[in-house]
């Protein structure tokens, strides 16, 4: 067997396995057939889900976020952890209606314990207040906790490694909507393949919860035009949660 597709085959098992385990932790049901959840959905003709998507729901009071970082620990579940800084676990507001997910830590992010402080990070602050909101009133978090070297692309077994935490992370929030930026971001929550560029632009379901996938702002730093195509993602966000951009 090809090594590259030995390996991705380990991630996929890897996650499924830690999916189930943490859906019999919480007491949730195995994922069933998403064409079920297509059937609760208010405006099926406006949401787009994947066969791929858990179907779970997500219910306040599944745990907080406190317990999520103490069971996170000093995590050494991956290759990653010998060569971090710190753990970049998250920031925000707990009770969220909106949660921003990237792919993982920068340099900065590494050295700070924060997650998106640098060059992009002041950009999708930036985001966030075009959209009449703080850092503050959003929560802000990562696929993978540590920082890749050389700010390289999540691998397969990472990301697996990540992932429980992150699903705990939601869990505990409850948001109405995740925005992911990125391509890995959007490909490791939705389970999809496709880049950025075809995912972007309309909202899917996650455990019960609208996702709405982006360009990350490091792109944006270095292809300005696309700024344009992710307002009008943000915007299809504003409306979802009843925002009114505060005049500048």
């Amino acid at each position: 067997m090809n090594k590259d597709l030995q390996v991705e085959l380990s991630g996929i098992l890897t996650s499924l396995k830690s999916r189930i385990l943490w859906n019999r932790e919480m007491g949730r049901p195995l994922p069933f057939d998403y064409r079920h959840t297509r059937k609760q959905q208010k405006e099926p003709t406006q949401l787009e889900i994947s066969p791929h998507t858990t179907a779970v729901t997500f219910a306040g009071g599944q745990g907080d976020l406190a317990a999520v970082r103490q069971d996170l620990g000093d995590c050494r579940r991956c290759q990653l952890s010998g060569l971090r800084t710190k753990i970049v676990f998250g920031e925000g507001n707990p009770h969220s209606r909106l949660v921003f997910v990237g792919e993982a830590p920068g340099a900065d992010e590494d050295r700070e314990g924060r997650p998106f402080v640098g060059r992009a990070g002041q950009l999708l602050t930036k985001i966030i207040n075009a959209m009449g909101l703080a850092r503050e009133d959003v929560y802000i978090c990562n696929i993978l906790k540590c920082r890749p070297p050389d700010n390289r692309n999540p691998e397969t077994p990472e990301i697996a490694a990540c992932e429980p935490f992150l699903l705990r992370q939601l869990a505990a929030i409850s948001p109405l909507v995740i925005c992911t930026l990125g391509t890995f971001a959007a490909q490791a929550l939705l389970k999809q393949k496709a880049p950025i560029t075809a995912l972007r632009g309309r909202f899917y379901a996650y455990a019960g919860i609208k996702v709405m996938p982006t360009f990350h702002p490091a792109y944006l730093l270095r292809n300005p035009i696309a700024k344009k195509q992710v307002w009008e993602d943000v915007q299809l966000v504003m409306k979802e949660l009843a925002l009114a951009r505060k005049p500048s």
